[in-house]
């Protein structure tokens, strides 16, 4: 059986336009974040190195990690279907 990963703060996170893409590779559709998103978390973690976050933008990069969880799932769960479907049965 499956358990999603919980996510506490989607609706907060992903009303951001064009947050995720769908790239197909190897005929597989993967979920990743947006050029866009990926830039703000490279943001984030280049201000970590040498200021503290303030509460928010903690907050922020917590709902990325949050959600690039949950794109890590479901994307191996996709791969892993779509991997089964194409398997010879025995």
């Amino acid at each position: 059986m499956l358990i999603l990963p919980k996510l506490e703060n989607l609706r907060d996170v992903l009303p951001i336009e064009g947050s995720v893409r769908i790239e197909l590779v190897e005929g597989i559709p993967i979920f990743k974040a947006s050029t866009a998103v990926k830039n703000r978390i490279q943001e984030l973690l280049d201000k970590l190195q040498t200021l503290p976050l303030n509460p928010d933008e903690e907050q922020e990069l917590n709902f990325y990690e949050e959600i690039d969880d949950y794109l890590s799932f479901v994307n191996r769960t996709v791969r892993n279907l779509f991997l089964n479907q194409i398997q010879p049965t025995v």
